[in-house]
């Protein structure tokens, strides 16, 4: 069973999402675990506190090491095969293929920033794998997080059902269409291609690789 372990000041921001749908049925039938790590909880810090004010300047806070670097410790401490993931603009960009060889491990740990990010201390001595989401600043890093719990875990086997296993295996397209046939929106017609309705599944096959490039 694939173990994410999530590091991060907000853990429900995301758990609904979670807890939610394909991932959350594969919760249940424990085909993935996820484990939730409040560095609030773990600084040694007697008022609790885990931000503090960045050397050389700039606006804003960092999370400070220690807390971040405790919890990291009772997620995973010394366990072998764990990938360690730090989410940082200057990553390597997520993707599929990054997906499928993370859904091999048996367990992840995602170091969540907030504010104006954590300590670059925590990467190094963790041994992170720098990883981005795209070309973009968000306000923490538990969004990208689910967004690749998501993406791994369907790779794992046993987590889709057998209809959406075959859906997987085959060609995608980013246009799809359902009924009705035509579709009359404020005087305007809008009509579902008509190869889609044709039966044809070599003509399908191939007009569903044109609309992906």
């Amino acid at each position: 069973m694939l173990h994410f372990h999530i590091i991060s000041l907000f853990p429900e921001s995301i758990e609904p999402y979670l807890k939610s749908s394909i991932i959350g049925r594969a919760l249940a039938a424990k085909k993935i675990k996820i484990s939730y790590y409040d560095p609030k909880k773990f600084t040694r810090d007697k008022y609790g506190r885990v931000d503090r004010r960045p050397y050389g300047g700039g606006p804003g806070m960092v999370l400070e090491p220690d807390g971040v670097l405790r919890a990291a410790h009772k997620a995973i401490g010394n366990k072998e095969g764990v990938e360690k993931i730090f989410f940082s603009t200057d990553g390597k960009l997520f993707d599929e293929a990054m997906a499928k060889k993370l859904s091999k491990k048996k367990g992840i740990l995602f170091i969540c920033g907030h504010y104006e990010g954590v300590d670059a201390r925590v990467q190094k001595i963790l041994k992170a794998k720098k990883v981005s989401v795209g070309p973009y600043v968000l306000t923490g890093g538990e969004l990208p997080a689910a967004t690749v719990i998501d993406a791994i875990s369907r790779f794992v086997p046993g987590v889709l059902g057998k209809a959406e296993s075959l859906e997987a295996s085959r060609v995608s397209s980013p246009e799809v269409y359902t009924r009705p046939d035509v579709l009359v929106w404020k005087g305007k017609k809008y009509k579902v291609p008509e190869v889609l309705k044709s039966g044809h599944h070599a003509k399908i096959e191939e007009w569903k690789k044109r609309t992906r490039r």
